[in-house]
């Protein structure tokens, strides 16, 4: 059995063309690529490559200066904050919750539009393995060649699942039997329409929003398309703790808002979602409120 692509560059010694991460002591990262000859250089001095080809994974090197640096291989979070970007990329935290929460096995079929940098693509792509199918649509020609050359530099080359379309989703999808479907775009409400006839029923779409405003109005459209369950949404923070000793307590910085998330199951043809028996909030549909169910939340 041939091993996943991509695998056997996050196994085994180092080698010519492996991504490595080096930690300093104050626990700094700098990441590289392994080049024959090449030297790595550093304000506290500078030392071979050639020292860490063939070495195993987890290495200490010691630079000219006699600064010791543990040698470890990128992981996915780490890689993805470090490529080069050309759209803000999506968090590890935010993409782990969309792994999770919309669901991607192994094999899934995936659409994606709002490719970006490339960050959730590569987490999509290991998530669905050889066997799978993303297909994930950008609309800036830009942004999409700075995400094939993140993906392919990840994984060593082309991966076989992926597919890259420059365009609008709502102009070029044409996959059917979609399992599970992820925007991440301005106006999410706009692709409802192509994305309901492209999901299977049971298919998730989940949506990355960055506002309130952006969040409110997918909602209120998904309502009103009338093909998909009671959406749910939420966001994550994550919050290192500090501990040394007795000193236990949680750090003074924390990774906060970047963005919504929100999903939603396709419902079978012809099926009309259950009513919320939920009454809105006093106030929730005012005078000033233009949007889906305008008419106070109590029909669709």
């Amino acid at each position: 059995m041939s091993e996943p692509t991509g695998a056997a560059r996050r196994r085994g010694p180092f080698k010519v063309g492996d991504q490595v991460q080096l930690t300093d002591p104050k626990g700094r990262h700098y990441t590289f690529t392994l080049e024959a000859g090449k030297n790595f250089h550093t304000h506290k001095g500078s030392f071979p490559h050639d020292e860490l080809i063939g070495a195993p994974e987890g290495s200490v090197v010691r630079t000219t200066g006699n600064v010791a640096y543990l040698a470890l291989r990128p992981l996915l979070p780490d890689y993805v904050l470090s490529m080069p970007r050309g759209a803000a990329v999506v968090y590890p935290k935010d993409a782990g919750q969309i792994l999770a929460f919309a669901d991607i096995f192994p094999g899934a079929r995936v659409v994606e539009a709002g490719v970006g940098s490339g960050s959730l693509s590569s987490f999509l792509l290991r998530a669905i393995g050889d066997q799978g199918m993303l297909h994930s649509y950008e609309r800036r020609q830009d942004f999409a060649e700075i995400a094939q050359q993140n993906v392919e530099r990840y994984f060593g080359g082309p991966h076989p699942a992926w597919r890259l379309t420059v365009g609008d989703l709502q102009d070029n999808l044409s996959d059917t039997d979609v399992d599970r479907v992820i925007l991440d775009m301005l106006a999410p409400w706009e692709c409802l329409e192509a994305v309901s006839k492209a999901l299977v029923p049971g298919g998730i779409l989940c949506c990355y929003v960055a506002t309130t405003t952006q969040l409110a109005r997918t909602v209120e459209s998904i309502r009103e398309i009338g093909c998909f369950n009671e959406p749910t949404a939420w966001e994550t923070m994550i919050r290192n703790w500090h501990i040394e000793g007795l000193a236990v307590r949680p750090d003074h910085r924390m990774i906060g808002h970047t963005g919504f998330l929100l999903t939603a199951r396709r419902l079978a043809d012809g099926v009309e979602p259950p009513m919320r028996r939920r009454r809105p909030a006093k106030g929730a549909y005012g005078e000033d409120y233009s949007g889906p169910n305008a008419d106070g939340g109590t029909g669709r």
